[in-house]
Order: C-alpha cells, then structure tokens, then sequence
C-alpha cells in the first residue's frame, strides 16, 4: 500500500528542506526523501563549518544562467533579508565579512536544525536512507519507489543538486528525472573550482604552493578581486574560483597582483636610493617573499642589481605581476567544484513556481536548475528562493 502525500520532495538539502516548510505551512503533507544519513550535509560543510547562508548583496547581477531573466522572480519574492528574519527568530547569532557574506558565529548545525524545527513545527516529514529506486507519472500525481517503500504524491519537488562533490553524495539524479519526462538539460560543468596548471608551469610555481595574494583576476570583461591562493595543483582562493565559473579550456586569464601598488614606480625610486639592491629585495616588502623571488628569478634578473635594470626590464617585470597572463589547463573538477554549472534548461521551467512547462506538479530546484551564483552566500539565497517558490505553489 502506498503512502500518500500532497507533496514529495527528493533532496534534504537548503532548497528541498525550504520548500518542504513553504508547503508545510500552507498545510499540504510534505515528505522529503534523501539518500543520505543526514539531512544538509553541504550545509553543514559550508563556509569552513560556520555556513556563509546568505549574501546581503544577492541580486540578479551575481547569478549565471542561460536565461539571465528567469532567477529574479524567486530572488525578489524571497530576500536575504527574509533568510535573516528566519535566523534571527531562532536566536542564531551571526556576523557579516566582506562583500556581504553572512557567516554563523557557531556551526552550520545551527542552520540545519533550524530547518528541521521549522519543517516539524509545519508535519513535514523526513525520511533519510531512503534510494530513489523509480519515478512514474500516474493520474494523481506520481509514484516513488524507494528500497523499502512506495510513496504517491500529487506532486514532486526535485532538489537533489548537482554533480559538485560526489564524496557528499551527489549523483546526478535530477538530471535523470529532468530527461524522463522529457525535459531539456543545459550543458553541465564544474563551477567555483580551482583551476589547474600545466606541468611545466607547475614545476615552476612549486615553490609558492600556500602562498596567497589579492589580486584582480580577469576573463574577458568579468573581473573578480579577491585572494589567490597557489596550491600544489595549481590556482585556487575565491578570485580564482569565482573567475573559474566564467573560465572554457583554453581560454586564457589575466592576473594582477597586488593592483592597486605602483610597482613600477616603487623600484625606481628604490633603484635612485640605492641601485645595489636586488629587485627581489624591494618586491619582498609588499609582496611575500616566496613570490617576489619567483617572480624576479622567471625574468632571469635575479643576480643584477636595480641600477643595472633599465625602465624596460622593469616595466616588463611589472607587467609579468600585474598583468600576468595564464591559459589554465583545466579545473580540479566535481571531486571538489562548491557547484555544478548548467543543469534543468529554464526555458522549460516556469519562473514564479519553478514548475515544469511540460509536466504538471514536477518541479525542479535549487542547483539541479540551470542557474549558479557567485561565491559568497549567493548559492544559499538561490536555493532558499527557489525553495521558498516552489513551496508557495505546490
């Protein structure tokens, strides 16, 4: 005998969890079904386990999608500002860092039971371990066939995710309802991933693995400042990873370090002060040590002082830090992508209620959908909104 609900939700992560206490509070019977043993475990590892949940900044210009129109709806029906509220009422204490990030000051448990509290105080169930074994379409609504179970629902939420970070369970699953009821997908790839180096550049850079920087880096007209971080593989730090989602193969990438410092100007006044000096030397006070080396070493100026250094060896210096330009040669992938790029084609979605076009009460949301956000808490908003959409309409 099946179990019957109005509303069956498949992913327990921001986005399923959201819409389960949407719909629960309309008073419609909601089961969220997950495969994992529990419920957000992106959450819970998110933002170094103090979950960044929302960006105070969240607006249409920080989302990626084919349709850059079909994400502000949701946005504007569900703020930042109604995420705070709900924190806020469940005494989660919080602080804000740069560029709007808000950040827990304890645990993103904290986020996870919150969600839990409020989708019981609405009887919305969870029911963890549970494999999706088949979906069908019926006359009411549809039939999910778990390991143990078979589950009737009037209708059925998809926010099972992507393909970032399968060591925490991601499968693809969205992807393969989307196609059986005939629902077109975008192209899917790694987005908010380091980028990685060929082998030649890599031996090179070896040395400065752990060194970090700010810097600009560019990819056609899209510009990112924020830390860059040299690993072992090759690029990371959010400038890198927010840059990585815009980033093709081949594609090349301007890097500027420490920007906003006249370096040229810098080392002819230090030249003019005391030409015996190394370049490297000068360099190493505001830039680390490491770098300032490397960078004087790859220019083969390492063993001349200033004064014998014309202003074109030096400008050509300069420009090799702050306008430094590298084809990566690709990305450390989903093994550790903090999102999936591309997903559920919009065009076949409906914007206010995330409803499929094609198939009554199927619903798709969250990071299954072709729609991505910037680094920084602009993921949590999409799913809390899309979430919040789909709730408000099943």
């Amino acid at each position: 005998m099946a179990r019957e609900y109005d509303v069956a939700v498949i992913g327990a992560g921001a986005a399923g969890m959201m819409c389960a206490i949407a719909a629960g509070r309309r008073g419609r019977s909601v089961i969220v079904l997950d495969h994992a043993g529990a419920p957000g475990e992106k959450i819970r590892i998110s933002g170094g386990g103090r979950c960044n949940f929302t960006n105070i900044h969240a607006g249409p210009k920080q989302y990626l999608s084919g349709n850059p129109h079909f994400f502000k709806s949701a946005l504007a029906r569900y703020t930042p500002a109604d995420f705070v509220a709900l924190v806020d009422k469940h005494k989660i204490a919080w602080h804000e860092k740069a560029l709007g990030q808000l950040f827990c000051d304890n645990s993103a448990k904290d986020i996870i039971q919150m969600l839990i509290v409020e989708m019981r105080a609405v009887g919305a169930e969870l029911s963890l371990k549970r494999e999706i074994t088949a979906v069908e379409k019926t006359e009411a609504g549809f039939r999910l066939q778990t390991s143990d179970a078979t589950i009737s629902a009037c209708a059925l939420v998809v926010a099972s995710g992507g393909k970032s970070i399968p060591k925490m369970g991601a499968t693809g699953l969205a992807y393969k309802i989307a196609e059986q009821f005939g629902l077109t997908l975008t192209e899917t790839r790694p987005g908010l991933v380091p980028l990685t180096l060929d082998p030649g550049l890599l031996a090179a850079l070896a040395p400065l693995s752990g060194v970090s920087v700010d810097a600009t880096l560019r990819h056609g007209r899209t510009v990112f400042r924020e830390a860059l971080l040299f690993t072992h593989r090759g690029l990371s730090g959010p400038s890198v990873l927010q840059i990585s989602s815009y980033w093709r193969e081949g594609d090349m990438v301007t890097v500027s370090i420490e920007p906003d410092i006249d370096l040229l100007g810098l080392l002819k006044a230090a030249r003019q002060e005391n030409g015996k000096q190394a370049a490297q030397t000068v360099l190493g006070h505001v830039l680390p040590k490491r770098l300032a080396q490397y960078l004087v070493e790859a220019r083969g100026l390492a063993s001349r002082p200033l004064a014998e250094l014309p202003d074109k060896l030096l400008q050509g210096l300069v420009d090799g830090i702050q306008n430094w330009q590298i084809t990566p040669a690709g990305s450390e992938g989903y093994r550790t992508a903090e999102v999936t790029l591309g997903g559920v084609d919009t065009n076949g979605l409906d914007s206010r209620t995330m409803q499929a076009k094609s198939v009554s009460g199927l619903y798709f949301i969250g990071e299954c959908v072709d729609v991505t956000g910037w680094l920084g808490g602009y993921n949590f908003q999409w799913a809390w909104a899309s979430g919040h959409a789909a709730g408000e309409a099943v």
